[in-house]
């Protein structure tokens, strides 16, 4: 049984479309949603700097396009995806391609919204200064725990040890002073606490955007960063998505509900490597595939092969 998965912010780096510039209709592909994102992606995908693609509009945009291009040279005929694809999720603005993939959106609306959705969270960033704190190790409950007596909130559950904290500058100082038992503290250079209460601003925008669409129950079974349930209709999964934005991302949730439902791969769309990474330390008996650049893809649909959806 196949899960798909799309990759959230941080798996971002400079060219990182370059690459797929090469395949057939992709600078077309870019071109169209450039324009429906309203974000340079072919500039920003292979010209712009590390420091520019940080910044929380133009990083979201290339990880969602990312993730639509390669799951669209896997499968240029729509029969081979559903046969195939068992499960899809995504991590964070992950969710936003993982949408598409399951067809609740199309590839054109999914980068709409992922445009306001970047430009929505930035300005909310800019309000307050706010960072986040990767918290690695130690027992999860007395973390997050530990994390909420310094005002602080675990923004991503990770699974295999890894807690991301969010907050203000302060909390994130007192946290530095004073760790959980038994965890590493690596901070991360990102532009706020995403996925807290210091995004409600970015809640409204996105809610916005999305209260006129038209919405499709998905035709792939897809899992929700809230609390890893099925979402069953197109219109929860765009409550949902819309908002996770202040809500933390349940990943570890997501994990079981695969382990739970028999997943035997894990594929992760490009750029991949970091949901990848989290998989291997949390199962031994899942296998996962990365995909990081064009030259992956022969080798991904052996993967897929192996982990084949059987037919109903």
């Amino acid at each position: 049984m196949l899960c798909v998965v799309a990759p959230g912010q941080g798996a971002q780096s400079p060219g990182m479309l370059k690459p797929w510039l090469d395949l057939p209709g992709a600078t077309e592909a870019l071109t169209s949603w450039s324009a429906a994102s309203k974000i340079d992606l072919i500039q920003h995908g292979t010209k712009s700097d590390a420091e520019t693609i940080r910044d929380t509009a133009i990083a979201q945009a290339l990880l969602v396009a990312n993730a639509l291009l390669t799951i669209r040279n896997l499968y240029p005929e729509k029969r081979d995806l559903l046969r195939q694809v068992h499960l899809v999720a995504g991590h964070s603005v992950g969710e936003l391609a993982a949408a598409a993939i399951s067809g609740v959106v199309s590839d054109i609306v999914a980068m709409e919204l992922v445009g306001v959705r970047g430009r929505a969270m930035a300005v909310a960033a800019a309000v307050t200064p706010t960072s986040m704190t990767a918290v690695l190790g130690g027992e999860q409950n007395k973390v997050i725990e530990h994390l909420t007596k310094l005002d602080l909130v675990a923004a991503n559950v990770n699974g295999a040890g890894q807690i991301i904290a969010a907050g203000s500058l302060e909390s994130l100082a007192r946290l530095a002073d004073n760790p959980p038992d038994k965890t590493k503290l690596r901070p991360l250079s990102v532009a706020g606490a995403f996925h807290t209460k210091y995004m409600q601003s970015a809640v409204e925008a996105l809610r916005g955007a999305a209260a006129y669409l038209a919405a499709k129950d998905p035709e792939i079974t897809l899992l929700s960063n809230r609390d890893g349930a099925i979402v069953d209709t197109g219109t929860d999964a765009l409550v949902r998505i819309v908002n996770q934005v202040s809500n933390p991302v349940r990943w570890d949730l997501c994990q079981k509900s695969m382990q739970r439902l028999g997943v035997t791969g894990i594929l992760e769309l490009a750029p991949g490597g970091t949901l990848t990474n989290i998989a291997k330390r949390e199962f031994e008996d899942i296998s996962t595939f990365a995909i990081k650049t064009p030259e992956d893809i022969a080798a991904a649909k052996e993967f897929i092969l192996t982990h084949q959806r059987r037919a109903a």
